[in-house]
């Protein structure tokens, strides 16, 4: 696959988050809701797409969680699915719950608390030192940190031959603190114009704005776009869609929550270029 640069998300590509991000996700609903979503649930929120942001993420799963408490009558395979129907996202998920009675939907609502959410989130996910420092107060629990149990997963010899062949960017739906937090980790310096955090636009995956914006900061004619979930696929095809002059290939990564057979299978009827074991493989794929 000859490119001219090269973009990567970091979760579940650079650094595994699945003792992280994604506890936080579950032990979150669990402190706010008092029950909670397992992580086959979290995967199958990612995969009905538009939850790039992992605090909307949260917000859906609680809102299952407490429709279902009101009487909603669907496991969560079928909301997804319905979520995934509907265009994916916090919206849609929303307006499947508007199928309880309209009583019970402001019951939901009076119980869900996103406020709460996010702090307990974040003090979940960053620790009491992290979130004084990053969100400017105390934290309303203890916690020291998922942040700290996250296993970089690409190798100093991967970045160096990247780097040395390829422009190289980021695109991620992390917060640009935490992002810096994960580059740092890894070792992969990236300056500030050749990085799309969550904090830099609003549409955020899968729509392309971001991808095709890096790729004419880079001058790039052929880009790859390597991550963990079928939004970043999507990604790259709606960028490939929008832009006519450049070429853009979305490939797969099999090191977050898609993983496997079943993983690559669900990123080949999406349309991925190629799906790769991890992100090390990509010194092989690329030209």
């Amino acid at each position: 696959m000859q490119v001219d640069a090269v973009v990567l998300d970091i979760d579940g590509v650079l650094v595994d988050v699945a003792d992280s991000y994604r506890r936080a996700i579950i032990e979150s609903v669990e402190q706010v809701c008092d029950k909670t979503i397992d992580r086959d649930a979290v995967q199958s929120f990612k995969d009905a797409g538009g939850f790039n942001n992992d605090w909307e993420l949260t917000d859906a799963a609680a809102l299952y969680v407490l429709a279902r408490r009101e009487g909603l009558k669907m496991n969560v395979e079928t909301f997804t699915d319905r979520v995934a129907e509907g265009g994916g996202g916090l919206d849609a998920a929303k307006e499947v719950v508007g199928d309880l009675p309209r009583v019970a939907q402001a019951r939901v609502r009076d119980q869900w608390d996103t406020d709460r959410l996010r702090e307990t989130f974040q003090a979940l996910y960053l620790g009491e030192d992290l979130y004084r420092e990053l969100e400017g107060g105390a934290p309303p629990l203890s916690a020291p940190g998922y942040i700290h149990d996250e296993p970089t997963l690409v190798d100093s010899e991967t970045i160096a031959d990247l780097t040395d062949r390829f422009d190289v960017a980021v695109l991620t739906g992390r917060p640009a603190a935490e992002a810096e937090i994960a580059l740092e980790r890894v070792g992969l310096d990236v300056p500030e114009d050749h990085r799309f955090t969550m904090d830099d636009w609003e549409e955020g995956k899968p729509h392309p704005r971001a991808l095709v914006e890096l790729a004419e900061r880079f001058d790039a004619e052929r880009v790859a776009f390597a991550g963990d979930t079928l939004d970043d696929v999507r990604t790259a095809r709606n960028a490939d869609d929008e832009d006519a002059t450049r070429v853009y290939y979305g490939i797969g990564v099999l090191t977050g929550g898609l993983t496997g057979d079943e993983g690559r299978r669900k990123y080949t009827e999406i349309g991925a270029d190629a799906v790769i074991e991890d992100v090390n493989d990509l010194v092989e794929l690329l030209e």
